[in-house]
């Protein structure tokens, strides 16, 4: 049995530049993994089987996960079917990018169950064709720039470990909702944030590179926010709970609904946490998170 981590991303910045002829939009996107994360098995079987704990999930033709192993069956010719079985702990449709790291890992994990031997450069080719946030789970670093709809990663060497308290409200949001009232808009020649003055992913990745938490804090950025919390108002309520508790900013994370609170270490976020389990509301959903370890690739494990 081959066993691997599919962990969560945050973005910490995300502007949406434009809609391309092609339908999706060009993006300019810091990427954070964080230890905050699925876990699935692989086992050599005759055809291809997806199971699941969370009953809420499908997995039919529809699972990225199916998807991803049928790729690469078709991309390598292989007669070999696996029994994959997903263990979910990342919330479902909250902007952490759970079905795109459990992509990521099927084929990290079936690569090696099947003796394929595929190399970075075709699973990232693969990862690509799947989804636009797949290609950055497949990053040898943590952190990461993300362009073109997502897909085109620059990998950020020697960061600092990040710590902060995630928060997932009930309510789930539809990304595709969110872009397109984002797209009418700025049709109409309007925005969504118009008297807030945007920062640079210039500055944020110079304030992540020098440690400096307070540079790093005014230079968190998310376009698809505000049209996110008129969706999802416990949205605001959480991000004011944060900020009263003392996090150094508070962002939503892609387009929602699970916000994150940035802290200055770990001891803090623990304070923090504890603070708002006393007084959230029992639908949230509350966990401390850091940034996970830098590699995912070597990770897989036979039993």
């Amino acid at each position: 049995m081959i066993r691997l981590r599919a962990p969560a991303k945050l973005n910490l910045y995300l502007r949406v530049l434009g809609r391309r002829p092609d339908g999706y939009h060009e993006l300019e996107t810091l990427f954070e993994r964080v230890d905050l994360a699925d876990e699935l098995t692989f086992e050599s079987a005759a055809t291809l089987q997806v199971s699941c704990d969370d009953a809420s999930l499908s997995c039919g033709e529809d699972n990225l996960i199916l998807k991803a192993a049928r790729a690469l069956q078709a991309c390598s010719g292989t007669k070999s079917g696996a029994r994959i079985h997903l263990t979910k702990r990342i919330p479902i449709a909250a902007g952490l990018g759970g079905g795109s790291s459990d992509a990521a890992a099927t084929l990290l994990g079936l690569n090696e169950l099947w003796g394929l031997r595929y190399g970075a450069e075709q699973l990232l080719s693969l990862a690509a064709a799947l989804g636009s946030d797949v290609p950055f789970f497949l990053s040898p670093t943590p952190f990461a720039i993300g362009r073109g709809r997502g897909e085109r990663c620059e990998p950020i060497q020697n960061a600092p470990r990040l710590f902060q308290v995630l928060v997932t409200p009930r309510e789930r949001l539809s990304t595709k909702e969110i872009y397109d009232v984002l797209d009418q808009t700025r049709n109409q020649g309007g925005d969504f944030n118009l008297t807030a003055a945007i920062p640079s992913i210039s500055m944020v990745l110079h304030a992540l590179r020098n440690g400096s938490l307070g540079e790093l804090a005014k230079g968190l950025w998310n376009d698809l926010e505000p049209e996110a919390i008129r969706r999802c108002p416990p949205i605001s309520l959480i991000q004011s709970h944060l900020r009263s508790f003392g996090c150094l900013a508070t962002r939503l994370s892609g387009s929602g609904s699970s916000v994150f609170g940035l802290c200055r270490d770990a001891a803090q976020a623990q304070t923090v946490a504890t603070q708002l389990r006393a007084s959230a509301s029992p639908t949230w959903r509350i966990e401390i998170i850091q940034t996970d370890s830098p590699s995912l690739v070597s990770s897989a494990s036979a039993h």
